[in-house]
């Protein structure tokens, strides 16, 4: 079976970890990126690397190249230009938040996955083992693929970091508002966003915007209004 080394121990590295331990696969012990890793290929089938997008490069080669090994790395926004000097390359991308190694490994399996397009075979046998689906990535896409993810995660939850801000004004907990956060998710996912869209801009109700424009903080009214314009793009 196919043996596996992690560079990099931190939440992402820990997560995937743990899920392939749970799958059986053996697992060398996890690495940090500060070790020696030149002799990283030797005895395993796949490295993986789960290092910041900064150091991927930089560790990528410090691993001295394998046409036996496969080297791979966790990273959305890179291709596999950054393991230029390894023959066998792949990028192994989890569409999923990881906050912690239990939750991370729980949620990797049967997750989503970006992989590359031109990437080894060997990848797909990760995903498989994880039940996961695939995605798969052209070379010149990633910055767009990743920035899609940034949006669906980082800014969803800014964007109820603002809905927790402006419900704190009229003594409303965040949590009022998560079943109909939840809801709405619910719905993209079961009718697409154009027929899950609810609410005054897909009523044309004009007038209510602007209330609630005049009544929010100065801070917030440029968000609000932005996204009153997306929402505007997936009407009628």
């Amino acid at each position: 079976m196919t043996r596996v080394r992690i560079i990099g121990p931190g939440r992402a590295g820990t997560s995937l970890h743990r899920a392939l331990t749970r799958a059986h696969w053996p697992m060398a012990p996890l690495v940090g990126r500060d070790a020696d890793l030149s002799g990283a290929t030797e005895d395993v089938d796949l490295v993986l690397l789960a290092t910041p997008d900064a150091a991927v490069a930089e560790v990528a080669a410090a691993i001295r190249p394998s046409s036996d090994a496969v080297v791979a790395h966790l990273s959305g926004s890179l291709g596999l230009a950054p393991l230029e000097p390894h023959p066998r390359r792949g990028v192994l991308h989890p569409l999923i938040a990881l906050p912690d190694p239990e939750r991370g490994a729980d949620r990797l399996v049967g997750a989503w996955f970006g992989l590359a397009v031109d990437g080894d075979p060997l990848i797909e046998e990760v995903v498989a083992e994880l039940h996961g689906r695939i995605v798969r990535v052209a070379e010149g896409d990633w910055a767009r693929y990743h920035a899609a993810a940034v949006i669906a995660a980082n800014h969803l939850v800014a964007l109820l970091g603002q809905v927790e801000r402006i419900a704190a004004t009229v003594g409303a907990p965040l949590e009022a508002y998560l079943d109909l956060a939840r809801g709405a998710l619910d719905d993209v996912a079961a009718l697409g966003p154009a027929a899950a869209l609810t609410g005054p801009v897909r009523r044309g109700d004009t007038d209510t915007v602007e209330r609630h424009l005049a009544a929010l903080p100065e801070p917030e009214r440029a968000s609000y209004r932005a996204l009153a314009e997306e929402a505007r793009r997936l009407c009628p």
